[in-house]
């Protein structure tokens, strides 16, 4: 399947449900929902860092609910599968227990930084936000002058905070299953988005996606 084959914008009219508009409203409304059930294992939690994990993604449930409607967005159901595994993850984080104390203000240190990283990269966004691959609008100020994904280079951050802080064996397992499908998310919304001139002038410029040197 080429990456055209992926966009909406093709002869053959999509069935109701499969339309760009009714599937944002559904993946808005499953990350509402998960948020909710996140937040009421935050309050029962005796981890006092449990908080952090509702700084994050409080912040995805928000932009998600403002972002900008589009047309290009990728249809293709393993691009939702995967983008839906990867926020998802942080959603069903359990608040674990600090397993070593003396590395704890590491572990915060992370979260805080990963927070501010992502946050700069949503207020960059504003309502270019999204979780499905889409072209919502080219965005290369801030901080996509360094990576070409700080968004989940921030999330990376907070989740190595919260692994430190928070950590349990399911968590572990959480992240790992998210960040495999966090990457296959970042090949597959640059497939799409290289699509628009703008972006593929930008991928000359900003070389690396994640991480300087490594991705």
């Amino acid at each position: 399947m080429t990456a055209t084959a992926n966009l909406t914008e093709t002869a053959r009219p999509l069935p109701f449900w499969r339309r760009p508009r009714v599937m944002d409203r559904v993946e808005q409304a499953a990350i509402v929902v998960l948020w909710i059930f996140l937040v009421q294992r935050v309050e029962v939690s005796g981890n006092p860092y449990a908080w952090l994990l509702l700084v994050s993604e409080t912040a995805v449930a928000v932009f998600a609910l403002i972002r900008r409607p589009t047309d290009k967005l990728s249809m293709d159901l393993g691009d939702w599968l995967l983008a839906i595994t990867a926020t998802c993850a942080g959603l069903l984080i359990v608040p674990g227990v600090t397993l070593i104390p003396a590395i704890a203000p590491l572990g915060l240190a992370l979260a805080i930084l990963g927070n501010l990283v992502q946050a700069w990269a949503k207020l960059v966004l504003r309502r270019s936000f999204g979780v499905a691959p889409a072209n919502r609008g080219i965005k290369i100020s801030g901080p996509y002058r360094f990576v070409r994904h700080p968004m989940y280079a921030g999330y990376a951050l907070v989740h190595l905070g919260v692994m430190i802080l928070m950590f349990m064996p399911i968590n572990a397992v959480i992240y790992a299953i998210g960040w495999w499908a966090q990457i296959l998310r970042i090949l597959a919304e640059e497939r799409l988005l290289s699509q628009d001139p703008a972006y593929a002038e930008y991928m000359t410029k900003v070389r690396w996606r994640l991480i300087p040197g490594v991705f």
